[in-house]
């Protein structure tokens, strides 16, 4: 008798648990097959969308959109031109003998770097001006690079009084936005990058003209590295001194 009652509750609770897991089953299937906010349609780039007036289902970013941190109000450092740039100015520009044209006037351009040239800065401009620049203008900028010398269309030297008294702006920019048959690197160097590859062009000019007339860069520049000069040379006066006087003390000894 007991024994045959301990079988019925076990039936009957066997019976529950197969109830509750078949209720939990149907809730699980019932809800998993919901189509709205669970399961939105989409459609892929470029693909045309009845639901906007233009048709297109990729939509535009609105006007006025800056990516953050790409706001560049440093116009000379992105731009390479015054915060007064007119672009409406009349350049001159010149023809070379090949009916190249030649920019002969720089209204625009800044004429200071926006950064401070330091000797990592002129390490790197050496280093990208190796990679990028290298093949087409040559290893000290006369315009005699490899791709040249197989047949590709020479550019300008660096190294005529045009390019020698142009500011660094002009390359900053021709660099930004290419020039001639040469094309846009500013989606390959970066804007530092790409005023570091400026102030090794100044370099290159000024070690292929180093008692020229023509000095590279404006006033500015030319009293900065006057000063630099000067300071330079006291410094060295002071440790040569220093060193005498070491050597003076070590003999005594």
């Amino acid at each position: 008798m007991n024994k045959s009652k301990v079988q019925s509750r076990g039936s009957r609770v066997s019976g529950r648990t197969v109830y509750c897991l078949l209720l939990t089953a149907i809730c699980l299937t019932a809800f998993g097959c919901r189509y709205d906010m669970q399961d939105q349609p989409r459609l892929k780039p470029y693909k045309t969308s009845d639901f906007f007036n233009d048709n297109k289902g990729m939509r535009d970013f609105p006007e006025g959109t800056v990516a953050r941190g790409h706001l560049n109000e440093n116009k000379a450092l992105h731009t390479g031109k015054k915060e007064n740039a007119d672009p409406n100015i009349q350049v001159e520009t010149t023809t070379d003998a090949s009916g190249n044209t030649l920019v002969s006037s720089f209204p625009n351009d800044v004429e200071v770097f926006p950064i401070p040239v330091t000797q990592e800065l002129l390490d790197r401009g050496e280093e990208r001006y190796k990679i990028y620049c290298i093949v087409c203008h040559g290893p000290v900028g006369k315009g005699d690079g490899m791709v040249v010398r197989r047949g590709y269309p020479k550019p300008s030297t660096y190294h005529d009084d045009r390019l020698r008294n142009a500011p660094v702006g002009h390359f900053f920019d021709v660099i930004t936005n290419g020039w001639g048959k040469m094309n846009s690197y500013a989606s390959q160097i970066p804007v530092t990058d790409r005023w570091a590859i400026v102030a090794h062009i100044r370099a290159l000019q000024l070690s292929q003209n180093p008692d020229g007339s023509s000095t590279p860069g404006s006033g500015t520049e030319r009293d900065a590295a006057a000063n630099t000069e000067v300071k330079t040379t006291d410094e060295d006066k002071k440790k040569e001194g220093a060193t005498k006087d070491g050597s003076a003390e070590g003999g005594k000894e």
